[in-house]
């Protein structure tokens, strides 16, 4: 591990010599995550993309990409874009990435079960905005606005986001 990974901790995600205090998924943390499930997936992941909404925040690294009006994921485990950006229309079942709350306003993508899915494992694993402090999330990691933000300010595409059986600990 590097001062430059985020790691999970009892305490925060330890990143650049800080503990940056966050929540994670209603179901926990699981080595054998399951569409559904609430919880977060233990591994070694890797930051695999940025996006933000544009109409809200500026672009807050030259790699982010921006979140348009038809901007959705995708979490139909029986869609051959299961676990993928896609666009409106959609028939099948998906998740709205501009939402009328700020959670999805700066997202980092993780590469659980991305970009070639297993239908099942696990969809739209972020990290984003929590909605306040100690209220988990459907199996993201969440941070504060603020501390988003530093964060995002500082990872590149490729920086490690280590979650480790906490069990262990």
């Amino acid at each position: 591990m590097t001062p430059t990974d985020l790691v999970l901790t009892p305490t925060g995600v330890r990143f650049w010599g800080r503990v940056v205090p966050c929540t994670i998924g209603k179901g926990g943390i699981t080595a054998d995550k399951r569409e559904g499930d609430g919880a977060t997936p233990v591994g070694t992941h890797r930051i695999a993309g940025m996006l933000y909404r544009p109409d809200r925040i500026p672009r807050p690294a030259p790699w982010a990409e921006p979140i348009g009006p038809g901007d959705l994921w995708s979490d139909d485990v029986g869609h051959d874009f299961y676990n993928l950006k896609v666009r409106a229309p959609c028939a099948f079942s998906h998740e709205k990435l501009r939402r009328a709350d700020p959670l999805y306003d700066l997202i980092l993508i993780i590469d659980w079960n991305w970009p070639d899915a297993i239908p099942g494992r696990g969809s739209a694993i972020f990290i984003h905005q929590w909605r306040r402090p100690g209220y988990p999330t459907e199996g993201c990691i969440a941070f504060s606005r603020t501390d988003l933000h530093w964060i995002a300010s500082r990872v590149q595409v490729g920086t490690r986001v280590i979650v480790p059986d906490l069990a262990a600990y």
